[in-house]
């Protein structure tokens, strides 16, 4: 079949991880799979640098040109999250597939007037997620449905990474509006993500956030206890001022401990398997069968999409999934903000941490 044409939005750090994706994903033949058509930006300027090292024919200031001039299939959104929405919706109203990095909305009144969109929408949207797709959380998401290891009982989620002055320096950073949150929301949200793909539907949470040392108008740390409906429990650390930085899961199961360890994207050989005493050789053989091979990356997720898309499904991850891990985002807010515990579902459309993920306002605001 022809190549699906793209568009990528936003010619930032992020956008050259999908262009390079894009580029590199083939089919069967060997032949492209897809044509990068044009690069938008606001800076035009850029635009066009962007446009000339990816072979762009186009570079413009707006997705409405370039969707007026152009005939486009897919569109990748790698804007600041406070544009996502209102991009996506426009990709959606042209007939086109919006691929949208995470998080995808600021806010979830925002994620559910994208959902109403896409409803009326011949399109759909994909959340980057990139993390769900290496082989070894795919491994493991197969250990758990199988029961190889036993129930899972307790889990650890932790990103603690480090960002100085410099970070918070650029306008759209550290701010509730734009950004939608600080690391609960811009970074541990992938690491949150794959607990959610691994261990299924939380139930409860409990939370503390502060701004500890950063000048910023988010929290530069906060940390959870989640239960999940299976009445495993997890703990949940997101920082940005950890000068050791660490992107971290363990799942302790009844006869096993499963621990990631990485940074940006894991490997298998990131991956360390214990088996519990006299369960060793059973918890290794079941380890050693499923996928390998092939890191987290957006490329694996790219492919995954265009599979979809190929198959005339809808493409991984879809909007609904990815509400239900902002929905726990805006849960260690309002936990974290009113100092009491929040229930899966409770978050109602009139709440105030349904329009902003602060609620009525920080505590330090």
């Amino acid at each position: 079949m022809p190549p699906y044409r793209v568009a990528i939005v936003g010619t930032g750090g992020i956008a050259s991880a999908h262009a390079e994706a894009l580029s590199a994903a083939q089919g069967t033949t060997g032949l492209a799979r897809v044509e990068l058509v044009a690069a938008v930006d606001v800076d035009l300027s850029r635009a066009e640098a962007f446009a000339k090292t990816w072979s762009m024919p186009v570079a413009g200031t707006t997705l409405t040109d370039v969707l007026a001039a152009e005939p486009i299939d897919l569109v990748h959104i790698c804007t600041p999250p406070g544009s996502h929405v209102a991009l996506a919706a426009e990709a959606l109203a042209a007939g086109a597939t919006a691929v949208v990095e995470k998080p995808i909305a600021v806010s979830l009144a925002a994620v559910d007037e994208l959902l109403a969109a896409e409803t009326e929408a011949p399109g759909s949207v994909a959340v980057i997620s990139q993390h769900r797709f290496g082989s070894g959380a795919l491994r493991l998401r197969g250990i758990v449905e199988a029961g190889a290891f036993g129930r899972p009982l307790i889990a650890t989620c932790h990103t603690q990474w480090y960002r100085d002055a410099a970070y918070f320096a650029v306008p759209w950073r550290g701010s509730f509006e734009v950004e939608g949150g600080g690391p609960t929301m811009g970074h541990g949200i992938h690491q949150m993500d794959l607990l959610l793909a691994t261990l299924g539907e939380w139930s409860e949470v409990t939370a503390i956030a502060a701004r500890t040392s950063r000048e910023t108008g988010t929290e530069d740390v906060s940390m959870a206890l989640v239960r999940f409906e299976s009445d495993v429990l997890a703990s949940v650390v997101n920082s940005v001022v950890s000068p050791r930085e660490v992107s971290s899961l363990r799942f302790d199961f009844e006869h096993a401990t499963v621990e990631l360890e990485h940074l940006y994207g894991y490997s298998d050989n990131d991956f360390t398997v214990t088996g519990a005493p006299g369960f060793e050789d059973e918890v290794a053989a079941a380890w050693a069968v499923g996928p390998a091979g092939r890191p987290s990356s957006h490329g694996a997720q790219v492919s995954s999409v265009l599979d979809a898309l190929d198959a005339g499904e809808t493409p991984p991850v879809p909007l609904r999934t990815a509400r239900a891990t902002l929905e726990l985002v805006a849960a260690i807010y309002r936990s974290a903000f009113t100092r009491r515990p929040v229930l899966r579902g409770e978050i109602s459309a009139d709440d105030p941490f349904t329009q902003r993920m602060d609620g009525n306002g920080a505590p330090w605001a």
